[in-house]
């Protein structure tokens, strides 16, 4: 069967549905920002807040999701676009469901989050940019990737040899090298509860 035969079919329960029968609205939380920035930390903690709380959550992570769905794609520009692409898929289907989805993805070009955007619905989807200089980031560096890519065994790495374009208007720009995890969170949640997702 070629793509042309692919017919969507419509489904007789509907997302407005499944969101009263999860008693919440539902929506995609979109962290981007560097690599060591905070996103999974910050993500993980709202997902707890919201999960505490009676809302159905789901957290799609960049490095889960690079050994499963894209478990076959590199770090090329091409690669980063697909990875970005299939990402935006899986969480409008996510959503759809009535979940509250977060991803944390560095999702590093300005187009592919728009394409994310574009596929999600803008009122459905939250761009949260996690703002951190990059030498906090290389000093956090956990996982010893900065220090990998300096010394040339990760090529094509976000912030050294791989450009990262900043959200120009993002939802929600946090400062998560100035402020606390707390203090971040309750930013989301705020902004959650102001646009009456919660």
């Amino acid at each position: 069967m070629t793509l042309s035969n692919a017919i969507s079919q419509a489904t007789p329960i509907s997302r407005q549905d499944r969101e009263k029968l999860h008693k919440h609205k539902s929506a995609v939380l979109w962290f981007t920002g560097f690599s060591g920035s905070g996103k999974s930390t910050l993500a993980h903690a709202v997902e707890n807040y919201l999960y505490q709380n009676g809302i159905s959550t789901f957290v799609l992570d960049g490095d889960n999701v690079r050994k499963g769905l894209c478990h076959d794609l590199g770090f090329s520009d091409a690669d980063r676009v697909e990875n970005i692409r299939r990402i935006s898929e899986v969480a409008k289907l996510i959503m759809e469901a009535g979940v509250m989805t977060l991803t944390t993805f560095i999702s590093p070009f300005k187009s592919d989050r728009m394409a994310a955007r574009n596929l999600i619905s803008e009122g459905n989807f939250v761009e949260i940019y996690c703002c951190c200089a990059l030498d906090v980031c290389e000093q956090r560096d956990v996982k010893g990737l900065y220090k990998k890519a300096r010394a040339g065994e990760i090529p094509f790495f976000t912030g050294i040899d791989s450009i990262y374009e900043p959200p120009e208007n993002p939802e929600l720009v946090i400062n998560t090298d100035k402020k606390t995890l707390e203090e971040s969170v309750t930013l989301v949640i705020e902004y959650l509860r102001q646009k009456q997702f919660l």
